[in-house]
């Protein structure tokens, strides 16, 4: 139990300081982590949890340069997504999600890494609203959102400054959409999370949040989030395996 709530501890520290950091990161490099050391269930219900904590203090800290026009067509499509991931949950077996949520990693940061450069410049409320829904899909099933956001604001040429503000208050709603969704449909259960591993994520939520906003002026955001988008690639293989190993 001990090396599982460091593991917990750790991963959510540098999920929560890379965000702070390049815009993205908590769901990228916890969701992985607490699905295998958690299960699918539990561990993605955890991140969304802790996504909306980590959310709202950088909308705060970050308010300055977010672009509430870009925000609302994005953020008022994620419930599309939400309601079929939340009812796929409770009727896919523990084995078929890990590996849904790996693939679905690998297939999004594959667009968003390799593919970035080929996809031509796409704007507007219809395209916006479509990576929010893919969005609300996907972090309600693996608790990563950003990626498909990641891949329109590639496409729409957002700068980097404005990027890494106007996702976190989409991550802030996408998050409580997804948890939301959980606990209408059954698929969410609180009570079965352990006090000793609310008490590890959020102390490693801090310190995150504490480290990041302290090395932020000091890192430069492409290397920040280069380091994230890899450690997401091994997260997601690793789920991806683990699952075909189960089935």
């Amino acid at each position: 139990m001990t090396w599982i709530l460091i593991g917990l501890f750790l991963a959510v520290a540098l999920g929560a300081g890379l965000q702070r950091i390049s815009g993205m990161g908590m769901g990228l490099i916890a969701a992985p982590v607490l699905s295998l050391l958690l299960g699918p269930i539990d561990g993605i219900v955890l991140v969304n949890v802790l996504a909306v904590i980590n959310a709202t203090a950088n909308t705060w800290g970050m308010r300055a340069n977010i672009d509430w026009s870009k925000f609302w067509p994005i953020a008022g499509a994620l419930i599309i997504g939400v309601i079929p991931g939340a009812w796929i949950i409770p009727r896919v077996s523990t084995a078929v999600l890990q590996i849904l949520i790996g693939v679905l990693l690998l297939v999004a940061l594959s667009v968003v890494t390799l593919g970035k450069r080929y996809v031509p410049r796409i704007e507007g409320v219809v395209p916006a609203a479509i990576s929010g829904a893919v969005g609300g899909f996907m972090n309600t099933l693996s608790g990563v959102a950003g990626p498909a956001i990641t891949v329109y604001a590639q496409a729409a040429r957002w700068d980097q400054r404005t990027y890494a503000a106007t996702i976190q208050p989409i991550f802030l709603v996408g998050g409580a959409l997804s948890f939301l969704g959980k606990e209408l449909s059954g698929a969410a259960d609180m009570g079965g999370i352990h006090p000793a591993v609310w008490a590890a994520t959020l102390l490693g939520l801090l310190l995150g949040v504490i480290v990041g906003k302290a090395l932020a002026p000091r890192v430069p955001a492409p290397k920040a989030r280069r380091i994230a988008l890899g450690l997401a690639f091994f997260g997601g293989a690793t789920a991806l395996v683990r699952g075909l190993f189960a089935l």
